[in-house]
This record gives structure tokens, sequence and C-alpha cells, in this order.
């Protein structure tokens, strides 16, 4: 039986994560609204009672309207799970500001904008919960992966910073820190690093990553399920009291856990050990 069923609102729903998210929330009785550019890959969540919208985070005009389809038809947005992301990885030296600026775009201002039109209604409802899809990359770190990384660390101050305004609202602001997880995350990151910087002069550690990418991605249980990540946010909805931040998912615990207690040297150390 559930406790109490909530309007909730998922960016990039049309796979990985975010959809798996929404399938199981839909399970759960709640009202699931599915947020993605491509509106066609979500007929499985209307089809499993939920709600797909167009939108496209760079947009400021889509991110409105969106948002604005489910207020009129719910009247309130109880949750948002800010899911939708990419990673591009490539040198520093060769990847291009305008692809820089596209990562931070989608990842970091597309969510703050969207969070931003969200937040009326949640202080006038005199509560909330913002669920904020970070990953080990917000605190850890891998070569070739600068911008990306630089995206999830912004995420997490921003998002520690935006839990303490919100406190006075009755507003739960929660980070969830996935590890390697079987979607299609990896695809759409090797093939763009490998135009980057496979021929100049990172390319032998590109082709190194390309690998070490590849084999988290393909090999049995080198990554998780991306149901233990929908799992964790369920739990962070259902808490009266949810953490600041979840970890789950493959290498996120140990790669953590080295980076913290035993320093950046020992760290980078360990990352390169696997990219010889």
């Amino acid at each position: 039986m559930m406790e109490t069923k909530k309007v909730i609102l998922i960016t990039g729903a049309s796979s990985g994560i975010g959809k798996e998210t929404a399938l199981r929330l839909i399970r759960e009785g709640h009202t699931v609204y599915g947020a993605a550019r491509r509106v066609e890959r979500m007929k499985d969540l209307q089809q499993a009672g939920g709600y797909a919208i167009a939108m496209d985070v760079t947009d400021d005009q889509s991110i409105q309207e969106g948002l604005a389809q489910v207020i009129k038809e719910q009247g309130q947005v109880d949750v948002l799970v800010n899911n939708a992301g990419y990673a591009i990885y490539g040198s520093v030296e060769e990847t291009s500001i305008d692809d820089a600026r596209r990562q931070f775009e989608v990842n970091l201002f597309g969510l703050a904008r969207l969070t931003q039109l969200v937040l009326p209604h949640m202080r006038a409802a005199k509560r909330g919960t913002i669920i904020n899809i970070s990953s080990m990359g917000g605190k850890v770190y891998f070569p070739l992966g600068a911008w990306y990384h630089g995206t999830k660390h912004a995420l997490e101050g921003w998002s520690d910073s935006l839990r303490l305004e919100l406190k006075q609202f009755g507003i739960d602001v929660v980070i969830i820190e996935p590890g390697a997880i079987k979607t299609e995350f990896g695809e759409v990151m090797t093939a763009p690093m490998m135009e980057r910087s496979s021929e100049g002069p990172y390319a032998k550690i590109t082709k190194v990553m390309e690998k070490a990418v590849t084999d988290s991605y393909e090999k049995p249980n080198s990554s998780s399920p991306p149901s233990v990540i929908a799992h964790v946010i369920s739990k962070a909805i259902k808490a009266k009291k949810p953490k600041t931040r979840y970890v789950a998912g493959k290498m996120a615990k140990p790669m953590m856990w080295i980076r913290k207690y035993l320093g950046d040297r020992v760290y980078d150390k360990a990352v390169m050990s696997q990219v010889k």
C-alpha cells in the first residue's frame, strides 16, 4: 500500500536510469511525467500509465512549456528528478569550448533553470523534493573527462548550497551518485572521444580509456543495471528525512573511498594503473 501519491517530473526519461526510474515510480502508484527530447521513446511510460512530454533542457521555452503542462494538469510538482545528462570525454586540449559549453548547458544550466521554475510551486506547497543525479564522477575523476567531471563537481556544490537555501521551506535536496551503470551512456561517450583524441598527442591514453570504458559497460558484472539507481531514488522519495547523498552502483563506493581517505596521489596511482 502506497503512503502518498506524488506528482513526479523526471528529465532524461527516454532511456537508461530516467526510464527505469519512471517505470518503477509508475508501478508504485505515483503520477509520473517523463520529459525528454525523444518523446517517441517514452511510449512504454504512457502504456504503463505515465505521461510523456517533450523537453530539451537547453531550450528555455521548451522547459517552460513542459513544466506549464504538468502544472496545468496536476496543479503541482512534488518531486523533481533532474536526470538528463551525458558525458563528453576527450583531452582538454583537443575538446572545443563549444562542446564543453554544451556539456555544462545540459548537465548544469538546464537542470538549474528547470529547478528555478519548479521552486515557486514547491514553496507555495511548503514541501517538495529535488533529486539531482550526479555521479561518482562528482567526487572522483578520470583522464580525458575534465569537462564531464567539471559539470558533476559543480552540481555537487550547487546542490549543497541549494539544500541550505530550501531547508526553511520544507524542500529537500538529494544528490544521487551512481557508479558504472549499464546504459547507452558509454556508447554516447566513446565515439566522440575517439574522434577528438585518438590520433594526436593523447592517442595512447585515449585508446586505453576506450578499452576501459567498453569493458566496464560490456563485460559481465562490470556495471550495475539502472534498476539499482531507480531503487535508491524510490527510497529517497519515500523517506521522511532523505539522506543528502545516496551512493550506488559498481565501483562507486570503493573509488570514492580511495579518494576521500587515501588522498589524491594514491587515487591518481590507482586510476593510472588501470589505464596503462
